[in-house]
């Protein structure tokens, strides 16, 4: 992916954004001698084990064992992609990006940076209009009826769109903006017969609809007048900046909260979200009005394995909550229902009981398989084969999807219990709904981004030899004359070194960022800045890395010589392969023999 920048741009945005400043920006840092130290934002530690190294620009956690740069931080701390880690630290330091210089590319973002300048400078209008305009009267008392308070207003950037057809039309054309480019951002409509323009949100309160980095990219408005011919909600359309399945209304103030809690609430609608909030539940993030999609299931999974559904207690919000939790398990998220009793929706029950017994609704969601089970003995008769069959099929189509055989033996024992048969007969019924159900529960799972394997120390020989490369790269050439990466048995050693070889050869820098940009893999990450990240001085280095290679070069003989002496021991061999196999320990055994030369020229 680094490749996509030029590496002069990002060598500019690393050594404009020190470390030390980004991530003190995010986290108290205490100087440790040459290091700084916190409390990792990664897992929960009470003893401070994250590291950060100014001298070399990297970061490392002795305890969860994550590492890299200051990309690699960005990246993990705001769950988002390296090119938009790129982009924010560039940002920061006022650096252009010129990394591609296509000119249909290069339109779309400029086209983009018009239309997100747009939607801050007509979210500003309707503040306004919302706090200080008699147009707002409306929406002012609809917010206090519902009980917002003035800061839950603020933070959201809720406004007020005046009941004018020409409003924003005029206001645009005032400000000197393209109405074509008003168009494109779905504020306005074209009139049919082509006689001009009309405002697409009219009378209506409104909230705005932010990405993940917090910027203005649609909005949804509410209709404050209760009339059978228009819609509740009215929300912008999609534009170059919206996807309204790919965006979730929130996010961009509350993932903060979801990474620190380790699971997200879902609820349906702008106003519940807000109430959430204010009740102290700021891990939520809410729909848009649309159908839940993968998409939506697979932004939660960067953040949290598990989630808990709080829908509105009527029927459409319970049977909404089981169509996003078919996703949701589909994208391998572990599920737990909150129910609010009816006829209460979050922001009603919180209005009317208080945020104490809302966050204790949360607190004790339930599984989601027994919450669906109990629901589907509400909606089919137990005590007939035509309900006990429904009952099965519709369990069997939801475990089924976890692809959990775990999960799918327990909740076949519950659902046996229920149905009061034994647990191998629903179990059997499960397995054969399992062949149809194969093809649909791998729908979108492909697109899933793949977990990191679990992080693996290398054994203390390869530990030594990354230390010393990381410390003194000036001993690449010397390791290249020296070293078989035939003798190193740990992967992400054997891929630093050949790394470094590799840099060396084609005269590229040979710093622990640089090995991270071209190795940007997170495990690999994490073995260069846990050895690199260290500021103990070794002593005699030269010695050293000939002491550690020849240990390594004579390990890797004596496991030849092993192997040899093991196939020397089978019978069917011929007197040739035996005679063959001792030559070959005898050249082992003088190879173990031979000193290798210290570097030469080495300045440490």
């Amino acid at each position: 992916m680094a490749d996509v920048f030029a590496q002069s741009t990002l060598e500019q945005i690393r050594a404009a954004n020190d470390i030390v400043e980004v991530i003190g920006s995010y986290l108290p840092l205490k100087r440790r001698g040459a290091n700084f130290l916190a409390l990792c934002p990664f897992h929960k530690e009470k003893t401070p084990s994250f590291h950060v190294h100014p001298q070399r620009q990297i970061f490392h956690c002795f305890g969860c064992h994550k590492g890299g740069d200051v990309f690699t931080f960005v990246q993990e701390y705001e769950s988002v992609s390296f090119p938009e880690a790129v982009r924010r630290l560039a940002e920061r330091a006022g650096i252009p990006l010129a990394w591609d210089t296509d000119p249909r590319n290069r339109a779309k973002r400029e086209l983009k940076e018009r239309l997100f300048d747009l939607m801050e400078q007509i979210t500003r209008r309707w503040q306004n209009v919302l706090v200080r305009e008699p147009a707002g009267q409306a929406a002012r008392e609809y917010l206090a009826r519902r009980g917002v308070s003035a800061e839950a207003i603020r933070l959201f950037r809720l406004g007020a769109a005046p009941d004018a057809w020409e409003d924003t039309v005029n206001w645009a054309r005032n400000k000197g903006y393209d109405l074509e480019l008003v168009e494109q951002a779905g504020l306005i409509i074209r009139r049919d017969d082509g006689s001009g323009y009309y405002d697409r949100f009219r009378g209506r309160l409104i909230f705005p609809i932010c990405d993940e980095q917090g910027r203005v990219i649609a909005f949804s408005g509410r209709v404050l007048v209760s009339e059978t011919q228009t819609a509740k909600y009215v929300n912008s359309p999609e534009t170059p900046l919206f996807r309204k399945g790919r965006i979730f209304y929130g996010l961009d103030k509350t993932k903060r909260a979801i990474l620190d809690a380790g699971h997200a609430v879902i609820c349906e609608g702008q106003l519940d979200l807000i109430a959430c909030y204010e009740a102290g539940v700021r891990n939520v993030v809410a729909p848009l009005g649309t159908a839940f999609t993968l998409d939506h299931a697979l932004i939660l999974r960067r953040y949290v394995p598990e989630v808990i559904l709080c829908f509105d207690s009527d029927e459409a919000g319970q049977n909404a909550m089981a169509r996003a939790v078919e996703i949701l398990l589909e994208a391998g998220l572990v599920v737990r229902a909150a129910v609010v009793p009816p006829p209460d929706d979050p922001d009603s029950y919180i209005r009317a009981h208080g945020p104490e017994p809302f966050r204790r609704l949360i607190q004790g969601a339930e599984d989601f398989f027994q919450y669906f089970l109990k629901r589907q003995c509400r909606v089919h008769d137990v005590n007939t084969d035509r309900g006990r069959l429904s009952i099965l099929r519709e369990m069997g189509q939801l475990v089924l999807k976890t692809q959990n055989d775990m999960l799918i033996e327990t909740h076949a024992r519950l659902t046996a219990m229920v149905l009061g048969v034994s647990p191998q007969a629903v179990l059997t019924e499960f397995r054969k709904m399992a062949a149809s159900a194969e093809a649909h529960a791998q729908r979108g799972i492909s697109d899933a981004p793949a977990s990191p394997a679990p992080f693996s120390a290398p054994a203390p020989l390869e530990e030594w030899l990354l230390r010393l490369v990381l410390q003194h790269a000036t001993f690449i050439p010397w390791l290249e004359k020296n070293l078989s990466l035939d003798w190193l048995q740990h992967e992400g050693t054997r891929r630093i070194v050949q790394m470094c070889m590799h840099l060396h050869r084609e005269g590229r820098p040979l710093g622990p960022t640089d090995l991270m940009q071209a190795l940007p893999e997170p495990n690999l990450q994490s073995l260069i800045s846990a050895y690199a990240v260290e500021d103990r001085p070794i002593p005699h280095p030269h010695q050293q890395i000939r002491d550690v290679v020849q240990r390594l070069r004579n390990a890797h003989l004596d496991r030849r010589i092993q192997a040899c002496a093991t196939r020397i021991g089978h019978a069917q061999l011929t007197e040739e392969e035996r005679i063959a196999l001792l030559q070959e320990i005898q050249v082992c055994r003088n190879e173990k023999r031979a000193e290798l030369p210290l570097p030469e020229g080495w300045t440490g």
